[in-house]
């Protein structure tokens, strides 16, 4: 077990541009990897979930579960959560593994990591991968997150691992986040990933996974990651690169070259859209009873072997 690699079945006690495209659907994805270029398998309108192709890396992405939240917005968020583990259970093909892309919790609280960890154990997969989001750091950084998401005992937040044939790397960008400036990876994270990516053929594909999108969507916000572009020069020269972040709380897309850039939907709750005239700081956004599940979601990621473009496609709790 690498990293912030967290297996379910272990016993709850262990520690452990070119263009964008936002919309208010989906959130957790399914991913399909097979030999090769992500690929993102929908639900179809009846609820039922695309097959992904034989031979393929399939796997899920969630988002933002933000454990401890309870007002208006979403007052129950396990409830959400529960729902989406269920769509995920449900689908034809067990995904290889679940990854999280930050904001596990709402407040950082051991009780809530602890209660997050308890129902991850739900999901009928092998192995959970996550990262830290800036609500899994308060007060102490990612001490807490550690104490319960980290695997190997090292104290480091970012890792990397190779599967079917993909090389996944996880990232912190939220250890020193303030509301409202930009976050940053740090000149010692940049160093680890460089001697990393060092190690890893070109013809590999990267699939990268942190909490804050690596491209700037709205800085008076903060939602983007101050040092991105060195991160993403260390990227560029791979063939395939697939970048899931979270944080934002919808659906944004951008493409650069061979880098494709995807942020998800919350299992919690919806946030504003990037520079929404009258916010100052974006926070829940509360909205009509019924609608909250057309909202929330989950996102499965397929890779397949000499498919170039990604065709991503999030599937709403709601449908």
């Amino acid at each position: 077990m690498t990293d912030h690699d967290f297996d379910p079945s272990h016993d709850p006690g262990r520690r452990q541009a070119l263009g964008c495209l936002a919309a208010w659907t989906g959130a957790a994805v399914l991913w399909s990897v097979a030999g090769g270029v992500p690929r993102a398998l929908g639900m179809a309108a009846g609820g039922e979930a695309a097959a992904a192709p034989p031979g393929a890396l399939s796997f899920v992405q969630i988002s933002d579960t933000h454990i401890g939240f309870n007002k208006a917005a979403n007052p129950d968020v396990v409830g959400s959560l529960r729902r989406a583990i269920a769509d995920i259970n449900a689908l034809p093909q067990r995904p290889a593994f679940v990854v999280h892309t930050g904001d596990i919790s709402h407040l950082s609280r051991a009780d809530q990591f602890g209660q997050a960890r308890e129902l991850f154990q739900e999901i009928r997969t092998d192995r959970l991968h996550t990262v830290p989001g800036e609500h899994d750091a308060i007060d102490d950084g990612v001490a807490g997150y550690l104490r319960v998401f980290g695997a190997d005992g090292r104290g480091r937040s970012w890792y990397s691992f190779d599967q079917g044939g993909v090389h996944f790397v996880g990232l912190n960008n939220v250890q020193n986040f303030k509301a409202g400036t930009m976050a940053a990876l740090g000149d010692e994270q940049l160093a680890w990933l460089k001697a990393d990516l060092a190690g890893v053929a070109h013809s590999t594909p990267v699939v990268v996974l942190a909490h804050i999108p690596l491209w700037t969507i709205w800085a008076p916000w903060g939602w983007g990651t101050s040092d991105a572009d060195a991160a993403l020069a260390l990227l560029r020269p791979f063939g395939s690169v697939t970048v899931l972040n979270g944080h934002i709380h919808q659906v944004m897309q951008k493409v650069e070259g061979h880098v494709a850039l995807h942020t998800a939907m919350s299992l919690a709750y919806p946030l504003p859209t990037p520079g929404q005239a009258g916010i100052g700081e974006p926070g829940p956004v509360t909205v009509p009873p019924g609608q909250l599940g057309r909202l929330l979601g989950t996102r499965r990621v397929s890779l397949v072997r000499g498919n170039r473009p990604l065709a991503l496609i999030d599937t709403p709790l709601d449908r």
